[in-house]
């Protein structure tokens, strides 16, 4: 949409009968070229009016606001002082709590930019954020919790997303408003989830 936009509004001026000077709208461009050249409308690129552009609009909006969410953590870390954990690994933190959980319940909690959660969960037990043990009823199975290092960090995090969520309601996007915006998201999930599972209906 940004490079339509820089594509089309200066065509657009162009065609509106701003080069003559008289900013009304021109059926042909008449200043430009000898011949009278007929002025070709384009499909709607606004999202307000085009369905299909409010369709791409609302995923390309999911995966930057993710990435928007990811900068907002790097940010805090830097302002923190944590070095040796990156924003990603800080949201998987978040995502263990008190619990003790696999890698695989790990991945099922979160998103975590395509990257690997093995690695990042070994990173973060060779930098001490997570303690690594064998499960009591399968030895096969690794577990991991919080370390304290690692329960301080979760604790910047909350407190980070607390002063988010209190900002939020102050701009006018309280709790109701974000629990509607949700429930949208997971209609369209199980949409694809079923489009996935069982085709077109």
């Amino acid at each position: 949409v940004a490079l339509w936009s820089q594509v089309i509004l200066p065509v657009g001026v162009l065609l509106t009968g701003c080069v003559s000077g008289v900013g009304r709208p021109a059926t042909y461009v008449w200043d430009v070229m000898e011949d009278a050249v007929p002025v070709v409308e384009t499909q709607s690129m606004d999202p307000e009016t085009d369905p299909k552009q409010a369709f791409l609009e609302c995923i390309r909006l999911i995966e930057r606001l993710h990435r928007r969410f990811l900068d907002v953590v790097k940010s805090e870390l830097e302002r923190l002082g944590i070095e040796d954990i990156n924003n990603v690994q800080a949201v998987l933190l978040s995502n263990i709590e008190n619990e003790n959980v696999t890698i695989g319940e790990l991945t099922l909690r979160g998103y975590y930019m395509g990257s690997n959660v093995s690695y990042n969960v070994k990173k973060l037990v060779e930098n001490n954020y997570l303690v690594q043990e064998r499960s009591a009823h399968d030895r096969r199975t690794t577990r991991v919790r919080l370390s304290k290092k690692g329960q301080s960090v979760v604790s910047a995090v909350n407190d980070l997303f607390e002063h988010n969520i209190t900002a939020l309601a102050e701009n006018g996007l309280a709790s109701d408003e974000l629990r509607g915006v949700t429930a949208n998201l997971r209609v369209l999930e199980r949409f694809w989830s079923d489009y996935v599972n069982y085709g077109p209906a």
